[in-house]
């Protein structure tokens, strides 16, 4: 017997409006997650140009270890698993870093800056 996904029966239409529901409440957190990251990063765009401006160090590894401790907190508290929450930031983190040197670069030929901010 066959078990694709076009032998499966049909859900009946309860389950599928549930189903859409769900989805539909899932798209929304979706385009809010987004949104909050663009925030973000226009936050730390702010950082990066005046870490550049004033020559400041490059990188804040005792700033990034506080928000990992924080985010593994609030990640645990939430019921989130707390290792996908730092994988998660340390993501956020590297494109902030990528953009910091970016930065840096166009403020003064070369200089890095990042910041976990």
């Amino acid at each position: 017997m066959n078990n694709t996904a076009s032998s499966a029966p049909e859900p009946d239409a309860v389950v599928q409006e549930e189903l859409t529901r769900l989805r539909e409440s899932i798209d929304n957190i979706d385009a809010a997650v987004v949104h909050m990251l663009a925030e973000r990063f226009k936050c730390t765009q702010q950082v990066g140009h005046l870490k550049a401006r004033h020559q400041l160090p490059p990188a804040d590894p005792q700033r990034e270890a506080r928000q990992i401790a924080r985010l593994r907190q609030l990640a645990e508290n939430a019921k989130l698993d707390p290792a996908f929450a730092e994988k998660l930031l340390n993501f956020i983190i590297a494109e902030v870093i990528r953009h910091h040197e970016t930065i840096a670069g166009n403020a003064d030929g070369g200089a890095e800056a990042a910041e976990a901010d």
